[in-house]
């Protein structure tokens, strides 16, 4: 009996010690499947960050590309703004670099791990891709920027070259101006001087002081035979005098002007002279005297 018992409890302990490693064995496999989990969350976190950098990074070079590439859109930025363009781009391309390294970091982590994540692989090759991707609008980008920087320089040439014209065609236009105005003044002075008419109103006494009219005992009445007096006459335009009024109850035409070419008439009881007909009436002589009482 004391021999069976014996016997039993050599086996409780054995099966004892075969349970107690196999739980401590249990344990260690968990502790591992802990770790590696963590590994896997690690990675996926580090990943999801790249994703969100690379979109961020993304949305910035569709912002580029729409000023760079807009007709017109990077001509009508400032210098400064343009600066800020190119240290923008340069920015971009180091934050694509960084972004390279980190996901071939992870890439290695993972490969090392050896892990057989497919999810986490999958979304690795897409990164790259993306990032491929940026790198290649980036570039394109560049090269368009470089571009508009020569062309802005050609326009501004060229805009300097038709400014030069300008100022050339205004000075020439003003030039052209000052000829025509001075032509246009000879001109206007020479057909006023073809219009310009003389006319003196005095009486008798008045008129032969100043030599406009000379007579004697029974000879005829001469008008300007000799030295007259020209500052009693006052200037007048031809084409539009067409009245004279003389301030006098009498008045008479002594200049040999055509008879049906004007009219004496009263206007309120005092004598005016109307040309009727201007161009016969100046056609004999430019001067005009009216003698009054």
């Amino acid at each position: 009996m004391k021999k069976i018992a014996s016997i039993a409890i050599v086996a409780a302990a054995v099966l004892s010690g075969c349970n107690g490693d196999k739980l401590r064995e249990a344990e260690a496999q968990n502790q591992q499947l802990k770790g590696d989990l963590s590994e896997t969350l690690a990675t996926q976190d580090s990943l999801l960050v790249l994703v969100n950098d690379i979109s961020d990074g993304m949305a910035q070079i569709k912002d580029l590309e729409k000023i760079i590439s807009t007709p017109g859109g990077i001509g009508a930025e400032s210098a400064s703004r343009k600066e800020q363009i190119r240290n923008d781009m340069i920015a971009i391309q180091q934050a694509l670099q960084e972004r390279r390294q980190r996901l071939a970091d992870l890439e290695a982590k993972l490969a090392k791990e050896g892990g057989e994540n497919s999810t986490l692989k999958r979304t690795i090759s897409n990164l790259k891709a993306q990032i491929a991707d940026q790198t290649t609008e980036i570039a394109t980008l560049t090269n368009q920027l470089a571009s508009a920087n020569i062309k802005i320089e050609e326009l501004s040439s060229t805009v300097t070259s038709l400014n030069t014209q300008v100022d050339s065609l205004s000075t020439n236009v003003a030039n052209e101006r000052e000829l025509k105005d001075a032509a246009q003044a000879e001109a206007d002075k020479a057909t006023a001087e073809l219009n310009a008419c003389y006319y003196a109103i005095g009486n008798s006494k008045e008129l032969k002081e100043r030599n406009i009219l000379s007579s004697g005992f029974l000879r005829k009445t001469k008008v300007m035979k000799g030295d007259f007096d020209m500052d009693y006459f006052q200037n007048a335009d031809k084409r539009t005098l067409t009245e004279i009024p003389t301030h006098s109850k009498k008045a008479e035409v002594m200049t040999s002007q055509p008879k049906d070419s004007y009219q004496i008439v009263d206007v309120d009881g005092q004598k005016v002279v109307k040309i009727t007909d201007p161009a016969k009436f100046w056609q004999v002589s430019n001067f005009l005297v009216i003698k009054v009482d």
